[in-house]
């Protein structure tokens, strides 16, 4: 293996570890263990770190105008190509909370697909826009949470707004 690769391997080692501690923060503290959920958040920080001096070795970090474009691709492969392989697989195998997990994934990839676009398509006007974002699904909207979510149906309360 070439170092190339174990940056790679190491990149997304310290990514799935980042999210993985958030989530077990998030347990903690519903379980009433303030602490242990800080000490989470605070290993899923330095995963941060590190996942990023690792993209930046690998020159993975370049112009936002290339940044973008470069999700865009990432985004579009997630929803015409991964997960309705995923989908397709886990309904051939009867997971039906695997296909309604990757269902929701593969209906906001567009939309963020759509979103960076949009993006690219303004870089430069400094426009204002707020995000939100759905706490169950990930859907992710523009400007004001809706009453509804038109992706999984949950109620305006569900959405996040994000900073």
């Amino acid at each position: 293996m070439s170092t190339m690769d174990n940056l790679k391997d190491a990149f997304a080692g310290e990514s799935q570890a980042n999210r993985k501690y958030l989530a077990f923060a998030k347990k903690a503290e519903a379980e009433g263990f303030d602490q242990v959920a800080k000490l989470f958040r605070a290993a899923a920080a330095a995963e941060t770190v590190h996942a990023h001096n690792h993209l930046k070795v690998m020159g993975g970090i370049n112009s936002t105008k290339e940044n973008i474009k470069e999700a865009i691709e990432g985004e579009t492969h997630e929803y015409t190509k991964m997960y309705p392989e995923m989908i397709m697989e886990a309904e051939k195998e009867g997971e039906s909370k695997a296909v309604r997990s990757f269902d929701f994934a593969n209906n906001v990839e567009s939309i963020h697909a759509s979103l960076y676009q949009k993006a690219l398509d303004n870089l430069g006007n400094n426009e204002s826009v707020d995000y939100y974002v759905c706490q169950v699904c990930g859907n992710t909207v523009e400007n004001n949470a809706p009453d509804k979510c038109h992706v999984c149906g949950a109620a305006r309360s569900m959405f996040i707004k994000i900073d």
